[in-house]
């Protein structure tokens, strides 16, 4: 019982305070610099927030804002934070007294006027009754456990904001990168139908060489043979281009079969022609949204500590009701039908501590891993940046490569033939060499459109694209 009474004047003592731990946000603090962001393919300058602008394409644009405005995912994660904001309005509630109005009518009898009418010797006759009440309780927040449920359900909710930011980076990049598709493969059907074109050439001349006694059917059907593995190349990158922009329409809140014209038309893939502007480690992580996400869940389970601890103590509610019962709706109103009740409520669960106690070494033990993955998040966006950059600068000298191979082998396909005519060659190295240059420029094209979503990988692991975001258009409006 001492016990006891010391826990509750403790309790006392404390009113105004809040238990818990208080949070405090960890340091999110990144490198200078990035280890791969050579000069060749990064500036040290930040990103814009409307990075894809960069690539001065009206089209893309224009479909980036709306795939922003009307993604399907987008308005489900607006929808998930509007339902935590509710929540955060509901925890907001303990704040202010809570309220209950009733009123109501029954006709019948009631035992008391069965009993005095018995006594006298008659029979109780049915009637109405007529009954209003209110009541009213408020909880006094001595520890602040009120105060710590909203502290978590507001850092919930910002949390959920957080990740709608980052499903608009991941659309707008998503997007971008379904456009820089649909254009790349375009290019590359493009390629493939020259590469039909040039193998045609060749195939024609050997046909008339053929006739003229001068080649073999041999060589006939080794030409005919790369006529028709050029031919093949066409239909697959050409489904490959209808599958982008299959994905281009849904991410952009259509149906798959709407098409964009202007993307449909796209032979030439967006590319930047200047170093990304990429910032250093601290603008990446407040650029990530993730990062916040993770900051915000850190913050509602420490918060989640106090409401746990202040379970340790009592709970004190003040109370109030004020009723009125008459079998006439006017007697409601007076003096001797009239009842009211004034009173605090105490509600303490002692001796036994264990649960509360339970529940604090579990709300711990999941701030301590809200800790870790805060930090495992940190590491992953600088990993990420890392490796988009890598693979950005690998692509970029690779494309410088091929297009160096490109020229020679074009270079090589011309000289073949003009020695092959002027009977200084074998038709075996005319052959070669427009197998050696349609696979060259096959392979350019493929780089282009390899490239330009290296890029886009980039910005999207910078995090930029949620801040001056257009407002998502709700599927159903209230």
């Amino acid at each position: 019982m001492k016990r006891a009474l010391a826990l509750l004047l403790t309790s006392a003592g404390l009113v105004g305070c809040a238990v818990g731990p208080n949070y405090e946000a960890p340091t999110r603090a990144g490198p200078p610099a990035f280890v791969a962001a050579t000069p060749m393919i990064a500036a040290p300058a930040a990103a814009p927030n409307q990075w894809w602008r960069l690539y001065n394409d009206p089209v893309l644009d224009a479909l980036v804002q709306q795939a922003l405005s009307e993604n399907t995912d987008l308005q489900a994660a607006a929808a998930n934070l509007a339902q935590a904001r509710a929540f955060l309005d509901q925890a907001q509630a303990g704040l202010f007294p809570s309220t209950r109005l009733s009123a109501g009518d029954t006709f019948g009898r009631t035992a008391s006027a069965n009993a005095a009418a018995t006594a006298k010797g008659v029979r109780a006759t049915n009637q109405w009754a007529y009954s209003a009440g209110l009541d009213v309780s408020y909880e006094v927040d001595l520890l602040g456990r009120v105060r710590r449920s909203i502290e978590s359900a507001r850092a919930n909710a910002a949390a959920l904001a957080a990740t709608q930011d980052f499903v608009r980076v991941t659309v707008a990049a998503e997007t971008t990168r379904a456009y820089a598709n649909a254009c790349a493969f375009g290019e590359q059907v493009a390629v493939a139908r020259r590469s039909v074109d040039l193998v045609q050439q060749g195939y024609d001349i050997t046909v008339r060489q053929h006739d003229a006694g001068g080649l073999s059917d041999f060589d006939v059907a080794r030409q005919a043979t790369l006529l028709a593995q050029a031919k093949a190349l066409v239909p697959r990158v050409e489904s490959q281009r209808l599958s982008s922009l299959y994905q281009l329409a849904v991410l952009t809140g259509r149906t798959p079969e709407t098409l964009s014209a202007q993307a449909d038309a796209c032979r030439t893939p967006p590319l930047l022609k200047q170093p990304i502007p990429v910032g250093d480690g601290t603008q990446l992580l407040r650029r990530r949204p993730d990062v916040a996400q993770a900051e915000r869940n850190l913050a509602a389970a420490t918060a989640r500590i106090g409401v746990a601890t202040a379970n340790l103590f009592p709970t004190v509610s003040l109370g109030a009701g004020l009723s009125a019962s008459s079998t006439t709706l006017n007697g409601l109103g007076q003096y001797q039908n009239q009842a009211f009740g004034l009173g605090p409520l105490i509600s303490w669960s002692f001796p036994n501590t264990l649960v509360a106690q339970a529940q604090i070494k579990a709300a711990e033990a999941q701030a301590s891993g809200a800790l870790a993955g805060f930090n495992g998040t940190v590491l992953n966006a600088l990993k990420e940046t890392e490796q988009a950059l890598a693979a950005y600068g690998g692509e970029l000298d690779r494309n410088a490569a091929l297009a160096v191979a490109r020229d020679q082998a074009s270079e090589a396909q011309r000289l073949a033939q003009i020695r092959f005519e002027a009977g200084g060659s074998s038709f075996l190295e005319v052959l070669d060499s427009e197998r050696t240059l349609v696979q060259a420029q096959t392979d350019l094209a493929a780089s282009d459109g390899a490239l330009v979503s290296n890029q886009i990988t980039v910005f999207k692991t910078l995090g930029g694209g949620w801040e001056d975001a257009p407002a998502i258009k709700a599927p159903i409006k209230n």
